[in-house]
C-alpha cells in the first residue's frame, strides 16, 4: 500500500498542520491501496503564501524560460508514464490499456500542446498608440476530479505554467496518489519553489479554503455542478475568477439517413467506456421512431459484448466505477428508470455474473425513454443508455436542448452538410459529428450549467491570462 502523507509546499514535502489520515480504496477489490493526508486552511494559507511569493518573480520570466520548462517536465512525464497508468487503474479502475492510451497519454498531451501553443503565442501587441499585454492572471486555485485525473489536472497546469502563474492543487481525494506521482515529476523537472503546490483534502475543509481564500486570484474546478456552484459562492466575496467545468447529459441524435448498425454501436461504445464516468459521454441517445425498435437490438447486443472486469486483465474492456458511492447512485437510478416505466433491454441492477466483490456495474440499455424520466435528466456517471425515439429532426434537436447541462453532442448523420446542420443547433461547448474523437486544440467547455470558460489549446491559456492596455504606449 502506497503512504503519501506529506504535502508539496514551496518546493518541499512537508507534514500537514493537524495529522488527518484517509484510505485510497481500490474499487476493483475494495481494499485501501493507499493512504493520504487530509489537510486544512492553515495547510492551504502555507501554500497560498508560497505561490504568492513565489509569482513575484515567475510572473517575470520569459516565454522561453517557460518554454524550456514545459520541455523539461515532458521529458520527465515520459519516464514516468507507465507508472502513472498504473496508479490510475488501481485507484480509480480504469482497464490498464484505457489508462495508458487515454489516461495517462493525455497528460502528456496536454503538456506537449501547451509547449508549442507557447512557442508562437505573443503576449504584447501594439494597436495603434496603445499596448496590448496579456498577463498572468496570479495565484490559481485547482480542484480537480477523479474520472480523468490526470487529464483535468494537466490541462490546468499546463497553461497556468505557460501564462505564468502559479498554483495549489487539491485533487479528488477519492483518486489522488496519480496526483502525487505529477508532483514528483514537477519537482524533478525544476519547478521552481512555490509555484505548484499540493494540499491533498476534502472540499469542506480544502475545496471551501481555497474558494474562498483571498490570496487566490482564479479558481478552476472540474466536477459536479453541485460541487461547481459551491465553489462559485465562496468565491464570490473576493471576486475571484472562476472557470467550471461541470456536468453533462449529453445528447447523440441519430438522424435517418445515419448508418444505423454504425451509430448504434458506437453510441454504446461511448457511453461505456472509462465505465461511463466521463461528463460529455453521450448517455442519451434519440433515435426515429421507425428506427427506434431496431435500435434497441442494436444496442442490446453492443452492451452485452461489453466485458467487465478486473482492470489489470486481458480483454477487460470496462472496470468498477471510482466507489462505493458512486455505485450504489447507478443501482438507485437504474432502479429508477425500471420504476417510471423505461423498457430494460440490457443489464440491470446489481453485479455482472461472476464478481462478487468491486464495485462493477452492468452495462444497461433503456429504451422507450421520455425526455422527462429521471434518467434522461440526471446525471448517471455510470455505464447506463437511455434510448429516446423522436417523430420529426426538430423534435429531436428541442429534447437535446432540452436540459440543463450543455456540455456536449454528438451528430450521426450520412451527410456531413446534414450533421453540421443540425450541429449548429446544439446548445454545448462540443459537438461530434460521425464519431469524431476529442482534440487536444479545440476549446473544451460547456453551456449552461456545465459551466463557463475554456480549457485545452489556446483557449485554455487564455483562461490564465489578464488583458492590459497601455495608452500613449507609441509617441504621437
Amino acid at each position: 500500500m502506497r503512504e503519501y502523507l506529506q504535502f508539496y509546499i514551496n518546493g518541499e514535502w512537508v507534514d500537514p498542520e493537524t495529522p488527518k489520515t484517509l484510505d485510497v480504496i481500490n474499487p476493483a477489490t475494495e481494499e485501501p491501496c493507499g493512504k493520504i493526508s487530509l489537510g486544512s486552511k492553515a495547510d492551504v494559507d502555507k501554500a497560498v503564501d508560497a505561490a504568492r511569493t513565489a509569482f513575484e518573480s515567475y510572473s517575470r520570466t520569459s516565454k522561453k524560460e517557460r518554454l524550456e520548462l514545459l520541455q523539461s517536465i515532458i521529458g520527465a512525464y515520459q519516464k514516468r508514464n507507465d507508472d502513472i497508468a498504473e496508479v490510475i487503474s488501481t485507484e480509480m479502475g480504469a482497464p490498464i490499456w484505457l489508462s495508458k492510451a487515454a489516461q495517462a497519454a493525455m497528460g502528456a498531451a496536454h503538456f506537449g500542446t501547451t509547449a508549442q501553443i507557447l512557442s508562437d503565442y505573443e503576449f504584447e501587441e501594439v494597436r495603434g498608440k496603445t499596448m496590448i499585454a496579456k498577463e498572468p492572471v496570479g495565484v490559481c486555485g485547482f480542484i480537480t476530479p477523479w474520472n480523468w485525473p490526470i487529464n483535468q489536472i494537466a490541462c490546468k497546469v499546463a497553461p497556468a505554467l505557460a501564462a505564468g502563474c502559479t498554483m495549489v492543487l487539491k485533487p479528488s481525494e477519492v483518486a489522488p496518489l496519480n496526483a502525487i506521482l505529477l508532483t514528483e515529476i514537477l519537482h524533478e523537472a525544476g519547478v521552481p519553489k512555490g509555484v505548484f503546490n499540493l494540499v491533498n483534502g476534502d472540499g469542506p475543509s480544502v475545496g471551501e479554503a481555497m474558494s474562498s481564500h483571498p490570496g487566490i486570484d482564479m479558481m478552476s474546478f472540474t466536477g459536479s455542478t453541485r460541487a461547481g456552484i459551491l465553489v462559485a459562492k465562496a468565491a464570490a466575496d473576493t471576486v475571484k475568477r472562476v472557470a467550471q467545468e461541470l456536468g453533462g447529459k449529453s445528447a447523440n441524435i441519430v438522424l435517418e439517413d445515419a448508418d444505423l448498425q454504425a451509430a448504434v454501436a458506437g453510441g454504446v461504445q461511448s457511453v461505456v467506456m472509462n465505465s461511463g464516468q466521463s461528463c460529455n459521454a453521450p448517455t442519451r441517445m434519440f433515435v426515429s421512431e421507425k428506427q427506434h425498435d431496431e435500435a434497441l437490438q442494436i444496442a442490446k447486443v453492443a452492451a452485452e459484448g461489453v466485458k467487465v472486469g478486473d482492470p489489470f486483465a486481458d480483454g477487460t474492456n470496462i472496470g468498477p466505477v471510482v466507489s462505493e458511492v458512486q455505485y450504489n447512485k447507478i443501482q438507485d437510478l437504474i432502479q429508477k428508470g425500471i420504476d417510471e416505466g423505461a423498457t430494460l433491454m440490457a443489464g440491470g441492477t446489481g453485479r455482472p455474473d461472476g464478481l462478487n466483490k468491486g464495485y462493477y456495474v452492468r452495462p444497461t440499455v433503456f429504451g422507450n425513454v421520455t425526455n422527462d424520466m429521471t434518467i434522461a435528466r440526471e446525471e448517471i456517471f455510470g455505464p447506463v443508455l437511455s434510448i429516446l425515439p423522436y417523430k420529426t429532426e426538430e423534435d429531436a434537436i428541442r429534447m437535446a436542448n432540452d436540459t440543463v447541462y450543455g456540455l456536449s453532442g454528438y451528430v450521426q448523420s450520412g451527410n456531413i452538410e446534414h450533421a453540421r446542420k443540425v450541429a449548429a443547433q446544439l446548445r454545448t461547448g462540443n459537438v461530434h459529428l460521425n464519431g469524431a474523437g476529442p482534440d487536444v486544440n479545440a476549446p473544451f467547455g460547456g453551456y449552461k450549467q456545465s459551466g463557463n470558460g475554456r480549457e485545452w489549446g489556446e483557449f485554455g491559456l487564455e483562461e490564465f491570462l489578464e488583458v492590459k492596455a497601455v495608452l500613449g504606449y507609441e509617441a504621437a
